[in-house]
């Protein structure tokens, strides 16, 4: 070894090479450990977190073994032999990659950075490729040898357990996707939209018509599970609980089809713009009257799609749910004396207010519009264990595992409780879990009337079936219902994000605790015309200060 550099290893006419990085030390391919030492079946072997030297030296060989091409070798520099020396078979194989050459950085305690370059060929096509990934170093506890940590995102930071870099011609035509006014729909454009475009690519890739092309791309283990089933099988994961394949290179572009959605240009942006100005911050906007989504954003764009895939405590937002179902079982009345006193006892837990307040004399309109919990809570001895959960599957359409909005969503879970556990869920906690989009639709139901289940691509393009509700709200409760809201808005904890937005709106707050978390996440669900929009934001606090200018901003952008 000489100025830091490995000579190349020749494998197949392909030069790999492994070289220091920038920064980082020359080291040598061996050396003893020189950490503290235990005694394992009577010999002394190395114990403690790896050393500086170990960490080098293992990272080293490792990524020398693997840009020769040598997976035995390099697997075996490893704590898991068998996965790391299947992925890195596949790496050459079904990723077609050449010519690698893999920098190590900078060391950080037992983690090492490095910077890896190809050639992808295929077919007499042939691209660079580059990314960073990072490797841990980690000491076996039997021998005191050190290995690398594996784990698939050694190969590739975007693998998963199970997936694989694959080169060839794409499974899925390319689209162009295109919002309800003809304009095409980017991730540079709209960066919340990154991963909602791969899955529209997967889901409707042949139905748009296109030609596909030659790519690099991430195959998810569950597409690649689900590669030999029937065509019907295939239709029912419409909108399966997964991430879409993932393209990485495009060697040959194909030709993409044009998939109209019903996205909104001037919502979408407003979406992007006010997601972006905070952090862990999610919003969706529909259209009540027909179900159509209007607008999808999360502060991180690139990360996990909480808007449509999130599975968060709603707190005082369900409360809109549990509102309609008392005024139907007639333990409520809008304009009735209502109990909302500090604290409330069900199933051995003790409930209370925010700040402990209370009302006394009031109706449940003050009640829902001041978001007691106590109001809810005092009714739970009346109500059956899974009565909640028939109310937000019968009417809201939440919780029933059916929806097809056109990509991956949950369409929320309200599970059917006992005991304290069923009085939490009255307020939005226990195990109730939503996102954005099933707190939306529940506005926009209030809104219509009826429950319109969301979706993004019409299913005149594909002939599926839209979820229903079986049965109604009836017209008093409906009333009822929209008279919280909009009092909520209009006089209630509500007032500040729907101020000066008319009157044909209503509105509901919540703050949902979290175990471990210092402030609750911040929700907020409102109606307004024939726009309905909810947000939550993580650690935000009160929902009214924290949602709330999300979902106001929203429906202005909306007119």
């Amino acid at each position: 070894m000489k100025n830091g550099r490995v000579h190349p290893g020749v494998l197949g006419g392909a030069a790999a090479v492994v070289v220091c990085g920038v920064g980082a030390a020359a080291f040598a391919l061996s050396g003893a450990a020189d950490g503290d030492g235990s005694t394992v079946d009577g010999k002394q072997v190395a114990s403690g977190p790896p050393t500086s030297a170990e960490v080098r030296t293992t990272a080293r060989a490792f990524l020398a073994a693997w840009a020769e091409g040598d997976t035995a070798k390099a697997s075996a520099l490893t704590d898991d032999r068998a996965a790391a020396r299947k992925a890195l078979a596949s790496f050459r194989e079904d990723g077609h990659f050449t010519k690698t050459v893999l920098t190590p950085g900078r060391r950080a305690g037992a983690d090492v950075p490095f910077k890896a370059s190809a050639t992808v060929a295929y077919k007499g096509r042939s691209k660079p490729f580059a990314y960073e990934s990072e490797l841990t170093v980690v000491r076996r506890k039997s021998d005191g040898k050190t290995l690398v940590g594996w784990r698939p995102s050694v190969v590739h930071p975007e693998l998963r357990e199970g997936d694989r870099l694959v080169t060839g011609e794409a499974g899925d035509p390319p689209i162009k996707a295109v919002d309800r006014d003809g304009g095409e729909l980017t991730a540079a454009k709209y960066p919340s939209l990154g991963t909602v475009l791969d899955g529209l690519r997967e889901k409707f890739g042949k139905e748009a018509g296109g030609k596909a092309g030659v790519e690099l791309r991430v195959v998810r283990a569950d597409s690649a599970k689900s590669a030999d089933a029937s065509a019907e099988a295939k239709a029912k994961k419409d909108d399966a609980k997964s991430t879409p394949d993932k393209t990485l290179l495009t060697l040959s572009p194909g030709t993409p089809g044009t998939l109209k959605t019903t996205f909104s240009p001037s919502l979408q942006a407003a979406a992007e713009r006010e997601t972006a100005k905070r952090q862990r911050a999610s919003v969706v906007v529909l259209k009540p009257s027909t179900g159509e989504i209007l607008a999808a954003a999360n502060s991180t764009p690139t990360g996990f799609n909480t808007a449509f895939q999130g599975s968060l405590a709603p707190g005082s937002t369900m409360k809109v749910v549990s509102a309609s179902m008392l005024l139907e079982k007639k333990l409520a009345g809008v304009g009735k004396k209502h109990p909302c006193p500090k604290y409330s006892t069900y199933g051995g837990w003790k409930f209370q207010n925010d700040d402990k307040f209370d009302i006394k004399g009031g109706t449940f309109r003050d009640s829902f519009a001041r978001s007691c919990n106590t109001a809810f809570i005092s009714q739970a001895k009346k109500l059956e264990n899974d009565s909640l959960t028939r109310q937000a599957q019968e009417v809201f359409g939440l919780g029933r595992d059916d929806w097809s909005i056109g990509v991956s969503s949950f369409d929320g879970a309200v599970p059917v409780q006992s005991d304290a556990q069923m009085a939490a869920s009255l307020i939005g906690q226990g195990g109730v879990r939503m996102n954005p989009l099933n707190m939306a639709s529940v506005s926009a139901t209030v809104k219509s009337g009826t429950f319109r289940q969301p979706y993004l691509v019409s299913p005149d393009v594909d002939d599926r079936e839209l979820a229903t509700a079986p049965r109604k709200m009836s017209g008093a409760t409906l009333s009822g219902l929209r008279e919280l809201m909009h009092h909520t808005a209009v006089a209630g904890t509500a007032v500040e994000p729907m101020s000066g937005l008319g009157s044909d709106m209503g509105a509901k707050t919540g703050s949902a605790e979290v175990d471990g978390q210092k402030k609750p996440n911040g929700w907020f669900t409102a109606y307004r015309g024939d726009l309905a929009a909810a947000a939550v934001v993580q650690q935000g606090g009160h929902g009214g200060d924290s949602a709330g200018p999300v979902v106001r901003a929203m429906l202005l952008a909306g007119g």
